[in-house]
Order: structure tokens, then sequence, then C-alpha cells
């Protein structure tokens, strides 16, 4: 097929063709795809996929979208568990200060 016509060393992600709105690099995508990946790499690639996001995309809400998607194929996948430690989103801890900040 002509869509799949690339030139030589340029992925689908690199040409940003993404499946799903909330990956539209097919990053995510692509590692549930990969046999054997470990926690390690799923985290660079999570990495890769948040650093990518277009402003405007809330990345908890994204994260949540794709782990209902995604994870419920592939519950034991280590992307699944980031995808849903993701979508709880995360507090920023309280900063001390003064002499109780100083101290370790």
């Amino acid at each position: 097929m002509l869509d799949e016509i690339r030139p030589p060393g340029q992925s689908r992600a690199m040409r940003g063709i993404g499946k799903h709105p909330c990956d539209p690099t097919d990053v995510i995508h692509e590692a549930y795809r990969i046999e054997g990946i470990r926690a390690e790499e799923c985290r660079a690639i999570f990495f890769d996929w948040a650093l990518g996001l277009d402003a405007g995309l809330d990345p908890v809400a994204a994260a949540k979208t794709l782990h209902a998607d995604l994870a419920g194929k592939n519950p034991d996948h280590p992307m699944s568990g980031l995808l849903a430690e993701a979508s709880l989103g995360v507090t920023p801890g309280k900063r001390r200060s003064g002499r109780r900040g100083r101290r370790s």
C-alpha cells in the first residue's frame, strides 16, 4: 500500500501517524507490541510519550484513556502498570521551609 511507503530508517512513529488520539506518535501502542519488554524500558517510552504530548492535552486524562483502551487486553504488561499509576495523577509534596526543611 502507498500509505506504508516511507523513507528508509523512518518508522511509523517518526511520521507522527498515531492510531490513538492520546498517543499521536504511537509509542505506547508500539510498546505493547514488543515481546519481553521490561518495566525500565516501558518507563523510558512512557516519559518520551509524556514529554511529546501537546500542551493542551491533560496527561492524566490521556493516561486514563490509554489505560482503559489498552490495558484490558494486556493486564500483565509492564506498560499497563505504568499507565494505571499515571492515571492516578501526582500530588506535589509539601515543602517545608526554615530549619525543618534543611534537616535530613
